[in-house]
């Protein structure tokens, strides 16, 4: 088992470099905060297009299948699921019909006679959807699950795709020139800056540490269903707290080697993360920008 390979959540993907690695990271950083802003208060179409188009950006940019499969599965996954539990679930509405018409009967009881010109209109549409007793999909659920499932793909995966294809130090050198009218509020840009990069070169640390402990505790072959759930939980609590102090070695082990190097603070030490640079493709896609926002408040506004 390799977690690297199989958890490739929030890691950068070096290799091939695609159209949105040679992006600007202010532009990536712009298009994410759009999508996640955009599906709020959006109405289906608009949610579903989303997806629609972070499909298509995959696909353009020829992401490995490897890498596609291993992220693109579970979240599809997540969402189908979610979607079928919510649109199963009760929608808590009590429907109650009532004829919008007056009845033949109802008609026959009148004193005053009047004729009915033409007749009745029909209609096709059902607040149930299905109803096989044990499970009913009304309208409103239906509307529901899609709402949350294209919703909760849409925040998970474009923030991925966007840490798949843009370096941390190209992120922390981003959001430090985004932040840089902060410094006139005498706010720490640069550690902010800082503690962010280390946080995101982090994660490939947490995720061996997680592998090597797994592997230890199946080298030893041991007999889980003989232990019962009290030895069990034991040995995990065990296995959690030496992953704790494993993670608390290695963060010594970095401030140390920072100390050494004689780093005291960022504002004595120049660091240079990232030279960005926007070329004519990235105000391109500024501009359509402009475009993205004038079609979610035009188009998808709800009904």
């Amino acid at each position: 088992m390799d977690l690297l390979r199989s958890l490739p959540i929030g890691l950068y993907l070096e290799q091939p470099v695609t159209w949105l690695h040679r992006l600007d990271a202010r532009v990536k950083l712009a298009w994410l905060l759009s999508f996640l802003l955009t599906p709020v208060l959006a109405n289906t179409s608009w949610r579903i297009g989303l997806v629609a188009v972070l499909m298509l950006l995959t696909l353009t940019a020829r992401i490995p299948w490897r890498v596609w499969r291993q992220q693109m599965g579970g979240l599809l996954i997540l969402f189908t699921l979610a979607s079928l539990l919510i649109m199963v679930m009760p929608d808590g509405v009590a429907v109650i019909t009532q004829p919008r018409w007056p009845t033949p009967d109802a008609i026959a009881t009148l004193d005053t006679p009047f004729e009915i010109i033409g007749t009745l209109p029909e209609t096709s549409y059902r607040y149930i959807i299905v109803d096989l007793h044990w499970v009913q999909i009304t309208q409103k659920s239906l509307k529901l699950a899609i709402k949350v499932g294209t919703l909760l793909f849409t925040l998970i995966y474009s923030t991925n795709l966007f840490l798949l294809t843009t370096a941390p130090e190209e992120i922390t050198a981003a959001i430090e020139e985004l932040m840089s009218p902060l410094r006139w509020f005498k706010l720490p840009v640069t550690e902010i800056a800082l503690t962010l990069t280390l946080a995101l070169r982090f994660i490939p640390l947490v995720l061996e540490e997680v592998q090597n402990l797994v592997r230890s505790v199946r080298t030893r072959a041991i007999n889980w269903r003989k232990l019962g759930w009290r030895h069990a939980s034991q040995i995990w609590l065990m296995v959690a707290e030496r992953l704790l102090d494993n993670l608390l070695l290695r963060a010594q082990q970095i401030a140390g080697a920072m100390k050494v190097r004689g780093f005291t603070s960022p504002d004595h030490h120049q660091v240079q993360w990232h030279q960005l640079q926007l070329r004519w493709w990235d105000w391109c896609l500024l501009i359509s920008l402009i475009f993205f926002w004038w079609g979610r408040f035009t188009l998808g506004n709800p009904t």
